[in-house]
């Protein structure tokens, strides 16, 4: 297994401008549903996690093809996920993307703010604590 480096500049500035980087922001915040209505769930998960040494061309073409590949991206950049394919781009490509994105997009407070204490807070109050 290989480490995965960090993207050069030219890579960086190549997917600022990318359209799928662009369609992503803009629709990162109009679909929760998006993963109910995406082409990859009537497809075996396994081809859009292709080995190391295999290409990643079958899952990219299937993305191209569906409809809110623009919010699966964005939930692939909003968690940092750099593996398999999602919203028809290979981890190479993301991790350029996610360098750009982070510089475009600001996180959404009011979501965080509504989302309530972290999972790791709400399970610990649920540990009965020791007094003795």
């Amino acid at each position: 297994m290989t480490r995965a480096r960090m993207p050069r500049p030219h890579e960086v500035a190549a997917a600022r401008r990318d359209p799928r980087l662009l369609r992503a922001v803009s629709e990162r915040q109009l679909d929760d549903a998006w993963r109910t209505r995406g082409v990859c769930q009537s497809v075996d998960p396994e081809t859009f996690f292709p080995a190391p040494s295999e290409p990643a061309d079958a899952a990219v073409a299937l993305c191209r093809t569906c409809d809110v590949q623009g919010a699966c991206l964005a939930w692939a950049l909003e968690v940092g996920d750099c593996h398999g394919v999602w919203g028809a781009t290979t981890p190479r490509e993301r991790r350029a993307m996610l360098v750009a994105w982070r510089g475009q997009v600001q996180p959404d407070t009011e979501a965080l703010e509504s989302a309530g204490p972290p999972v790791r807070d709400q399970l610990l109050t649920l540990v009965p604590v020791d007094t003795h």
